[in-house]
């Protein structure tokens, strides 16, 4: 039932998507309620707060296109090149593209150049100065933390000013460390943000930002009131529809996760967002994925590798290299995985996604031979990122290539080698986290290890490591059959039949065989 109602409205937002471009009238109402206070003129305080509506849900080429509609308004509107210079920041999350970190920095020397006419204006321009001043010097790292700084002082020498605090709030998740496992800056963000989402509901970058904020394991079940009321505050936003299947993904609710990605993907599609568009269905991909619904996500798959875009395009790059790596890696075509193309990009993390799931193949296929070459590949992309001083992708590359190494010591029957190495590499991906730009890694390491421990007649210990995987990654369908094939190896016939009834559940509408299905049925059929 409840995937049924959250997929009623999902629907009923879906068709009031606006067709491709924007218009005040319509689609301006249906995303939710901005007021940004500046002391520009009445014309172009409307147009602002029209831009900071788009702007909140990350629809930057439309916020952008306001802001210049706003300084036509009122060419003495300082503030209106701070938004250009927010906008040019694309997705917070990621490091700024390329080709807009010039652009951002002009819009920054425009508005101070312009004069804003209050401290709080400057106060915001000065800031967001943080993010652009020195690009070609200070790593993007460095200057979100200073631009943490900055709106942290901003924030709290602004304590009325809500915009303050909701832009602190995101900024503290986005300079957050991803080895911080108490959550400490996510904590603060949510304490920020809750009293202004009770008197200010119909906001979308408060909905939105709360989602970030929680979208971690340990804290992901507390997101869902924001999760459920982000895409009716702003039900045209492509990323609007999107974002609650992050917090629906960490709680495996994949009916509604396939709902709001839909919704989001059509959306996206409308208005040609390209990036929108291909992030949302490589979530679409995985949810499918964990229904066995493997031709649903084979369809998604092929349009994924038809999409078009720029070589700056890094959701985009990311979600082609992901979706056929999942296909693969999910359902065990091991062969398939070795022989995945490895496309051209510009991102090193990119390309180490289909070194990885080919690595993964290789190994289980046999051929560690081919499984090290991938794996000397997965390095080299490891050390491009170091030298980049990209530290978190550098760090999410390394897990890749102690997983693949562990499965190929196992390939060449050096097994304890290969537990060690398996075990290692579970404890770095338990010291981190996953980036917002995917739905999760191929697999966990975690799980993987239960597999490694159950092929090794480990079955004990691998049960262990299913627990706890499944922990973390609810409602995973290998998470189910590695349980109930553990637990059926310890002659725990309770907790197989348990499990095995989960994923039948789980896979009720199936448009598979996989042999893990047929065993379930076999199993519980029998006891």
């Amino acid at each position: 039932m409840r995937g049924n109602l959250f997929a009623g409205f999902v629907a009923c937002a879906a068709l009031l998507a606006p067709a491709p471009g924007f218009s005040q009238d319509n689609t301006d109402q249906k995303l939710g309620t901005v007021h940004f206070a500046t002391s520009c003129n009445e014309t172009a305080q409307r147009r602002f707060d029209r831009a900071m509506r788009y702007q909140h849900s990350f629809w930057y080429s439309a916020s952008r296109e306001i802001y210049e509609e706003t300084l036509k308004a009122d060419p003495d509107c300082a503030i209106a090149y701070w938004g250009i210079a927010l906008s040019l920041l694309d997705n917070p999350h990621s490091p700024v593209p390329a080709p807009n970190l010039p652009l951002g920095l002009a819009a920054i020397e425009k508005a101070k150049a312009a004069g804003a006419k209050t401290q709080r204006e400057r106060d915001y321009i000065d800031a967001l100065a943080s993010m652009y001043v020195g690009y070609d010097s200070v790593t993007h790292q460095a200057r979100v933390q200073s631009y943490l700084k900055a709106m942290e002082a901003l924030a709290a020498k602004s304590p009325d000013d809500d915009e303050a605090q909701i832009f602190y709030a995101i900024t503290l998740n986005v300079a957050a460390s991803s080895a911080d496992k108490t959550y400490a800056n996510q904590l603060k963000g949510i304490a920020i943000l809750e009293p202004i989402f009770q008197r200010a509901p119909q906001h979308p970058g408060v909905a939105h930002y709360l989602i970030h904020l929680y979208d971690y394991p340990a804290i992901a079940a507390r997101g869902l009131p924001a999760a459920l009321r982000y895409a009716t505050i702003a039900p045209v936003a492509p990323h609007a529809q999107h974002m609650p299947s992050h917090i629906f993904t960490r709680v495996g609710y994949w009916n509604e996760s396939i709902a709001a990605n839909t919704a989001s993907v059509q959306a996206a599609k409308a208005d040609k967002e390209i990036g929108d568009q291909m992030h949302g269905q490589d979530y679409l991909v995985y949810a499918y994925l964990q229904l066995g619904q493997d031709k649903q996500a084979r369809k998604v798959i092929d349009e994924v590798e038809a999409g078009q875009f720029g070589a700056d395009a890094f959701g985009a790059a990311f979600s082609r290299a992901a979706a056929p790596a999942r296909f693969m890696i999910e359902r065990g075509d091991w062969k398939g995985a070795a022989n995945l193309d490895v496309k051209p990009s510009k991102f090193p993390h990119v390309m180490a996604v289909s070194y990885f799931a080919r690595a993964l193949g290789a190994a289980h296929s046999g051929n560690p031979d081919a499984a090290r070459a991938d794996i000397a590949r997965l390095a080299e992309m490891r050390e491009k990122l170091r030298e980049a001083k990209n530290t978190y992708w550098a760090g999410q590359v390394e897990v890749q290539e102690q997983v693949a190494t562990a499965w190929a010591l196992y390939a060449e029957g050096k097994f304890d080698d290969a537990l060690k190495s398996a075990k290692a590499a579970v404890e770095a991906e338990d010291n981190t986290d996953k980036s917002p730009v995917t739905p999760g890694p191929l697999a966990p390491a975690r799980e993987l290890y239960g597999y490694m421990l159950l092929d090794r007649g480990m079955a004990r210990e691998a049960l262990a490591a299913f627990e706890v995987s499944m922990a973390k990654e609810p409602n995973r369908y290998n998470g189910y059959v590695g349980a109930a094939q553990a637990a059926q190896a310890v002659g725990d016939k309770t907790k197989a039949k348990a499990a095995y009834e989960k994923l039948l559940t789980l896979a009720r509408e199936s448009d598979s065989e996989r042999p893990a299905l047929i065993a379930a049925r076999t199993f519980v059929a029998r006891n």
